[in-house]
């Protein structure tokens, strides 16, 4: 059986809100995991602010250089939300009402709530495909290889799995984290040693300060689950050499 293809993603998060600190971002933690489980190797995330020109030329960098763009805030009602608009200029097309958006929200809102704010929300790239919102309402959007979700972490998140069965993904990524009572100065010269020997696992090593001791997480990750388990192995036998206590494996 061939070897599914690696796949690649960028995510952009963009929002005033989030470089100001008003807003924590967790769409990256929420879009990353998502896109490990169906095989899609997240390489890339930029957070920028609401300003078109950015907005147009990161998008045409990330969209010429992954296999599939994840967008995230600036397609709401008010004046800020400018992220359809430039995504439209960055691929040439018409910015114009989508008619299928326009009778999704005028029979979700009450007589008279659909208003010229919300209707905001319908002003899409000419042919924009839509992604649906069992939330809120407002779809988001895809043209190509980009796909445009709201800021809102609940509505996004609510919204990945109508857009699943559009990804087309390669082996998932599998990960291992085991979390060691110890600094990162005492296994760094023998973690590097197991990485070189396994090439085809990432290893990543996230100081940790947990009910007031200080710890580190090891994140092993790799598409082969005997792969994962080899290099366990090598962190097995030199946590024991070392006499380390573990705190946590999952």
């Amino acid at each position: 059986m061939a070897k599914k293809a690696k796949v690649n993603a960028g995510i952009l998060i963009i929002g005033n809100e989030i470089l100001s600190g008003r807003t924590q971002d967790t769409n990256t933690s929420t879009l990353a995991t998502w896109l490990n489980s169906i095989g899609v190797k997240v390489v890339e995330v930029r957070v920028i602010p609401d300003i078109e020109k950015t907005i147009v030329d990161t998008v045409n960098f990330l969209r010429s250089t992954y296999d599939y763009v994840f967008t995230t805030g600036g397609i709401g009602p008010t004046h800020d939300d400018i992220t359809a608009e430039a995504i439209s200029k960055a691929f040439g097309l018409k910015y114009e009402i989508h008619k299928e958006a326009f009778k999704i929200l005028e029979k979700y809102y009450k007589p008279g709530e659909f208003n010229k704010g919300r209707q905001k929300m319908i002003w899409m790239p000419e042919n924009a495909g839509l992604i649906l919102n069992p939330t809120s309402g407002a779809p988001g959007f895809s043209i190509e290889n980009v796909f445009c979700l709201p800021g809102v972490p609940s509505i996004l998140k609510s919204m990945l799995g109508g857009i699943t069965n559009k990804i087309v993904g390669g082996e998932p990524i599998l990960s291992l984290t085991i979390n060691l009572r110890t600094v990162e100065s005492e296994i760094a010269k023998s973690l590097t040693s197991i990485q070189d020997k396994n090439k085809e696992v990432e290893i990543g090593s996230y100081p940790f300060f947990q009910a007031g001791k200080l710890g580190v997480s090891i994140v092993m990750r790799s598409t082969d689950q005997n792969k994962i388990d080899n290099c366990n192995l090598e962190i097995m036998k030199l946590v024991k050499e070392k006499n380390i206590q573990i705190a946590e494996k999952r």
